[in-house]
């Protein structure tokens, strides 16, 4: 009872200091990430026939200046597209009204006085305005956590060479330093397949849907790629999200329902095309988590850090579970969280 109790209040603490430390965990983490894609940006390049014969330092620093201009690029596109939308609001909130109101009319409950009150308690108390400043004015601080972002995997870049003597160093152990250097082998190799292969299929998703919503005539096709390509980092909830923000958003702009479906429609084969067919070739074995697992993850870390926890979650579980599984003690709670119990 004296272990349980001492467990329950050591996890209530450490999820305490981690919603606490948030404004400094986030970047870090964040930063760590990007360091792994750097590095498989860094190592493509030594396959470029000119590149390849350049110092790694070298390509190292023209790595991080394509994220540094990858991110401008983003930022800057992201808030010019925004501002539009924004200009555009008005028009698409009368859209969204009338189509609602004919939805109403096809079903025959225009008159009942339930959805009068319905429509009282929904529609009416939606401002579109309102929900869309806050995201405008948030790309400030957006900018200033991709500043820190940066800034982190800079260094984190310049120390990675030492990072293996150090510790070679600092261990007073041997077999421990070189075990830990397993370790950490193990994790770089799995977060780094991960992510590197994630960002390539959310960016064939992204470049699809964009074809798709072009084609269809959808405005601020850019932003609704973007978009659906960065949801899809976050498991299961992401796609669903990737497909009802841009149908929304296309009923507000054309004000009927057949666009919308078909738009819908289009994007949920994509989805479906790329999750379950592109994603499992390339990915392989890179983690073996339980899907329970993940979705649990997914709402603990989106409790404890918002969306960035929500995109952060599944390497971070599944960096815990190569730990535990690395010490007889915690092996156990290793081989729970797999979803074969093969790890």
């Amino acid at each position: 009872m004296l272990r349980l109790t001492a467990g329950l209040a050591s996890t209530l603490m450490v999820g305490f200091l981690l919603w606490v430390g948030r404004p400094v965990l986030v970047p870090i983490i964040a930063a760590l990430m990007a360091l792994y894609l750097l590095l498989a940006a860094s190592h493509g390049m030594s396959r470029v026939p000119l590149l390849g014969r350049a110092p790694e330092w070298l390509r190292r620093v023209l790595a991080l200046l394509g994220f540094i201009a990858a991110l401008v690029v983003l930022i800057v596109g992201i808030g010019q597209e925004m501002g539009r939308a924004v200009a555009a609001l008005p028009q698409y909130e009368s859209n969204l009204e009338n189509l609602v109101t004919r939805g109403a009319a096809m079903i025959g409950i225009e008159d009942e006085p339930l959805w009068g009150r319905l429509r009282a308690m929904t529609l009416d108390q939606i401002n579109p305005a309102a929900l869309v400043a806050p995201v405008v004015s948030s790309l400030s601080g957006l900018g200033s956590m991709l500043f820190l972002i940066v800034l982190y995997a800079s260094f984190m870049l310049a120390e990675r060479a030492s990072l293996t003597d150090k510790i070679g160093r600092a261990a007073r152990d041997q077999v421990k330093a070189e075990r830990l250097l397993m370790v950490l082998d193990r994790i770089n190799d799995r977060i780094g397949r991960y992510l590197v292969v994630k960002t390539v299929v959310n960016l064939v998703l992204g470049g699809l849907s964009w074809v798709i919503l072009t084609g269809m005539g959808v405005e601020f096709a850019g932003l609704w790629a973007v978009l659906i390509a960065i949801l899809n980092y976050i498991p299961y909830v992401g796609s669903v999200l990737g497909v009802t923000f841009p149908t929304i958003a296309a009923a507000a702009q054309f004000g009927d329902f057949t666009g919308p479906i078909l738009l819908a429609s289009l994007l949920t084969i994509v989805q479906i095309g790329v999750g379950a067919v592109l994603e499992p070739k390339m990915m392989g074995r890179a983690f073996n988590l339980s899907p329970f697992i993940v979705v649990l993850a997914l709402v603990v870390w989106s409790a404890l850090w918002g969306v960035p926890g929500a995109v952060l979650a599944v390497p971070m579980t599944a960096s815990l579970m190569i730990i535990l599984a690395e010490f007889p003690q915690t092996r156990p709670i290793a081989i729970m969280l797999s979803a074969d119990g093969r790890i």
